[in-house]
C-alpha cells in the first residue's frame, strides 16, 4: 500500500546528532556515523513520517534496495570488511534508516552486535574526512 504524506521531511534528531550527510542519493540522504569503531553508513529515505519500508511506495522500497546495495558495494571495496551488515532495526529511532556497517574479525565487539555494546568513540575530522573522500571515491 503506498503512503504519501504532504509533510516535510524531518531527519531525527538523534541520527543527526550520531552522523553527517555524506551525499544525497535519489532517495535517501547516505550519512557516515560519527563513531570510529566500525566504518558505518546510515541511508535514511527523504520521506515524511515514514517507520517501515512497507510505508514507502513500490518504487521507493525497489530504489532503497537498490542504493543500499550500491552502498555495501562501497563500503566493501573501501574497507575491505570481513562482513557487511545490513539492518533497518528502527526500535530506538523510528524514523526508518538502514544500518550499513563493515565488520572485521577482532573489531570492537566481533562478532556480537555493534548495538549498545560500550562508547561510541569519535573520529578526528581527518581520518572522518578521508573516510567521507574513500567513500565518496567509489560511490560517485
Amino acid at each position: 500500500m503506498e503512503t504519501r504524506n504532504l509533510n516535510p521531511f524531518l531527519l531525527d534528531e538523534r541520527l543527526a546528532r550520531d552522523s553527517q550527510s555524506i551525499l544525497e542519493l535519489s532517495l535517501c540522504d547516505v550519512r557516515l556515523s560519527k563513531d570510529s569503531r566500525w566504518p558505518w553508513l546510515i541511508l535514511v529515505p527523504r520521506r515524511a513520517n515514514v517507520s517501515e519500508v512497507f510505508d514507502l511506495s513500490l518504487e521507493d522500497q525497489q530504489l532503497l534496495w537498490a542504493e543500499q546495495v550500491m552502498v555495501a558495494q562501497a563500503l566493501q571495496s573501501v574497507t575491505q570488511a570481513t562482513k557487511i551488515n545490513i539492518a533497518a532495526i528502527g526500535n530506538v529511532v523510528r524514523q526508518l534508516h538502514v544500518h550499513v556497517v563493515a565488520r572485521f574479525e577482532g573489531d570492537a565487539n566481533w562478532p556480537a552486535p555493534i548495538w549498545g555494546f560500550g562508547t561510541a568513540e569519535p573520529y578526528a575530522i581527518a581520518d572522518f574526512d578521508a573516510m567521507k573522500t574513500k567513500i565518496l571515491g567509489v560511490i560517485a
